[in-house]
This record gives C-alpha cells, sequence and structure tokens, in this order.
C-alpha cells in the first residue's frame, strides 16, 4: 500500500485504481452495480462503497473526483486521525499553546473556532 492508496485514513487499496480507470460519467445504480460490495479501510474498520456513500443517493458521478469526494464527505471523525490537530504551524520559540478542544479549556467555554 503506498501514500496514494490512503487519504485521510482511508484505504481505497485496489479500489482507487479499479474507480480511477472507470469510464464516466457512472449513474449511481451502474457504480453500485459494479463496486458497491468492495471494501474500504478506516481506522480498522471496513465498510462497503454502498454503505459508505449510498446515503447520499447521487444520481451520477461524472469523475473518480466526485466519488473520492462524496467518500471523503462520509467518512467518521474516527478516519480522519486526532481530531482539532493541525501540523501547519508550530508554536513559536518560547510559546506555550494547547490544542484547540483539549482537556481542561474551560475558559473558552463558548468561544466559536474559525
Amino acid at each position: 500500500m503506498t501514500n496514494e492508496d490512503r487519504q485521510l485514513g482511508v484505504d481505497l487499496g485496489d479500489l482507487g485504481d479499479e474507480l480511477k480507470s472507470a469510464d464516466y460519467p457512472l449513474s449511481e445504480d451502474e457504480l453500485f452495480d459494479r463496486y458497491g460490495d468492495e471494501e474500504i479501510e478506516m481506522e480498522g474498520n471496513t465498510t462497503t462503497l454502498e454503505e459508505l456513500i449510498g446515503p447520499l443517493n447521487q444520481e451520477e458521478y461524472q469523475d473518480y473526483g466526485d466519488i473520492e469526494t462524496a467518500i471523503m464527505n462520509m467518512v467518521g471523525d474516527d478516519a480522519i486521525g486526532r481530531k482539532n490537530y493541525s501540523d501547519r504551524t508550530p508554536p513559536a520559540a518560547g510559546e506555550q499553546r494547547q490544542d484547540e478542544g483539549a482537556p481542561d479549556q474551560d475558559d473558552q467555554e463558548g468561544q466559536e473556532s474559525f
């Protein structure tokens, strides 16, 4: 498995390659007839493509990007890793920063995060 096979904690495995090379557009029925029983791994859990994106009731998928977006929109918090974590801006030298939503942040109750 390469990093391309896993995105945001979701492992499409061979399904990702099959979906990338499929002929589009695909109706939802065609998609599920061909690939609906294919399994997707997410942080130790497994589900089928149809179970994951079926509730969206999308009539047609124009390309692989549409399917990938649908998958990423439907995965739960367990698949995305540590909640409220970002490695984009590390604390500056001498700065003490607590992760947003971390325990013991009672003084920030009611504040919104953007």
